[in-house]
């Protein structure tokens, strides 16, 4: 599925509209919440989970405190 959103100004802020089909993909509702992630591929959304979202906090604190080892790691 691609959809052209456009940026615009919602308030004070600026947002994007999703259409009532990205909504129900992502199996979301108004007043739900959205997880932003970068990938290689550029950014992905999904449904917040409050699990994952642990998950990825722990991960990036493990990524920050073993930095050294991992860069060994890769070689």
């Amino acid at each position: 599925m691609t959809a052209k959103l456009k940026v615009t100004t919602i308030g004070n802020s600026v947002g994007i509209v999703l259409p009532k089909e990205i909504l129900a993909r992502l199996r979301v509702e108004k007043g739900d919440s959205l997880y932003a992630t970068e990938t290689p591929d550029g950014i992905e959304l999904r449904a917040f989970d409050e699990e994952f979202a642990d998950d990825m906090e722990m991960a990036e604190k493990i990524m920050r405190d073993n930095r050294d080892l991992l860069r060994k790691l890769a070689e």
